[in-house]
This record gives C-alpha cells, structure tokens and sequence, in this order.
C-alpha cells in the first residue's frame, strides 16, 4: 500500500493493518467485538469524553474486510439491520385525545432519556408505531428527548443523530471541503426523527418542541460526548410535508436533495425528493467547522 487510507476517518497505514493481522493471529478466540475493543486500546481510539469508539473501530475493521484487506474472526451472531428489519415490541397507548392551546396544557416537560433503558424503549416504541419510517433504533452519537404533559403523558418525542455524510446544499451552505467536512462531521446533528404523537391535536406544539429541544442540544450533545454541536439539519420528504413546523421554529430551507440515495453509485435508485433545512446554533459555525473545533 503506497499510502496510508482514510477509512471512518482514521488513516489507515500498512503497519496499521499488520497490527490487526497480528491481533487476529495472536487471538483466535475472540469475537469481532472483542477484537474491536483491543484495537481502539491499542490506538488509543476515543471519542471526547473519553470513551473507547468501538462501534466506529468494528466498521472500520469491516471496510477493510470488504476491501480484502484483512480477515476477521468468523461472525458468532447474524447481524441484524436495526433500522430496517428490527422489531420493537408494541406498546398499549392512553390514547384520548389532547387537544387545546399549549396555554391550556399547562407546564410542558421536556426530557433527554437516551441514557436511560425506559426513555429510550418509549421513543423506540412509538416510532415504531406511528412514525412514517417507523424506527429500528439510533446508530452512532445521538441523543433522544420526550415531551410529557403534568400527568406524565407523552405527547411528542425527537431524536438528533449523526449527519449526513455529504449534502450538496448543506455543504455549500457551509462551504467546507471534502478535508474540512471529514474533521468537523461530527459537530453536526440530523433530526432524524420527530413524532407528535396522532391523538395530540395542540397548535404551536411541534414548533415549540423544536425550539425547547435546540435550546439543550448542544449542551446536552457536549454532556454525554464531550463535544457540542454547532448546526443541526433536517430532511423533509416534499410529497409529504411543506416544512411548517421547521419554518416557525426559525430553521432555514438551503435547498434540496436529488432524489438519490448513498447506495446509488450508478445513479439507478430513485428516492423521495427531500428539502434541506438548517438551523445554525453559532453564529460562528463556519469558522468553527472549517477549523474541525467546537
């Protein structure tokens, strides 16, 4: 190998992937997850709040499989695909109507449960149920916020994860490059999904809920990370939505996908036309990404 890859965004040298040859002869007993783990040790691979980045190490370790590049330990489980074909068991719902002014309502309660195992199956749950994409869970970095009413009802939930990695519109908007989008991806965040939940009929809600959830966002992002995030964005499907709920909660429409997904290396895959909505949480988040900090 001539020079070194950039896979996952590590580079990736010879003596790199002799080092994993080594680890896999020397340890033929472990699993992928176990050999994942002592190669992020090895590298001292963490994220910043410290903490081992094994998730990104195993895909790391299969993209260089896919490219022949290494042979890994025979898989002891049959992946699943959690976005697609996981299934989440149903939830009986109250499902009376709630209707009224936000006013009438009372105190609404905004919580961030990704760190918590019932927050997270209630979000997991009702996505499943009654969002259009319906949800196999979050990968990556994300954070996961409910809003329950005075009597601990919920009545919307938004889940923030990691951006796209490219998006014509976003990125000129930005005005990076391919080197500077590379370091600085991950001081974005996709709202990649967002619920209010069909019974609850309350005008203003869902614009209230975006701007409740966009006031903690990177704070919250920074708590469990050790990073914050300085833009957010949004993918609204045009044959669906007009982007309303995004407009009134401030976020801006800097253009539109090309009806093509990441897969789509032949242009063959047609996929729904999405509008392109960001929502900028510093005024200085051009430099700030340009520079791969925040």
């Amino acid at each position: 190998m001539s020079q070194d890859l950039v896979v996952q965004g590590r580079g990736v040298s010879a003596q790199d992937l002799s080092a994993i040859e080594q680890l896999v002869v020397s340890h033929p007993q472990w699993s992928r997850w176990r050999l994942s783990r002592a190669l992020c040790a090895q590298w001292d691979w963490r994220n910043d709040a410290g903490q081992l980045k094994d998730m990104a190490a195993r895909t790391l370790l299969l993209k260089l499989e896919e490219r022949g590049l290494v042979q890994l330990p025979r898989r002891r489980r049959v992946p699943t695909n959690r976005m697609k074909g996981g299934w989440i068991a149903p939830k009986v719902w109250d499902q009376r109507p709630v209707e009224g002014t936000l006013d009438e309502l009372g105190p609404l309660f905004v919580e961030e449960v990704s760190g918590k195992p019932a927050g997270r199956q209630q979000v997991a749950a009702a996505l499943a149920q009654f969002h259009y994409l319906t949800y196999g869970g979050a990968v990556g970095e994300n954070v996961q916020y409910v809003v329950r009413d005075t009597q601990g009802r919920l009545l919307a939930c938004v889940v923030f994860g990691a951006a796209a990695w490219k998006c014509q519109a976003r990125d000129q908007f930005i005005g990076w490059n391919p080197v500077q989008r590379r370091g600085a991806l991950r001081y974005l965040a996709n709202n990649c999904r967002f619920l209010i939940l069909p019974w609850v009929k309350v005008p203003g809600l869902a614009s209230w809920t975006l701007g409740r959830v966009l006031r903690r966002l990177c704070g919250d992002w920074q708590a469990k990370y050790g990073h914050g995030i300085v833009l957010a964005e949004t993918f609204v499907e045009r044959e669906r939505f007009c982007g309303a709920t995004y407009r009134a909660a401030n976020w801006v429409k800097v253009g539109s996908t090309r009806g093509r997904t990441r897969q789509d290396r032949q242009r063959r895959i047609s996929a729904p036309v999405k509008d392109v909505y960001l929502y900028v949480l510093r005024a200085d988040f051009r430099e700030q990404l340009k520079h791969g900090a925040a």
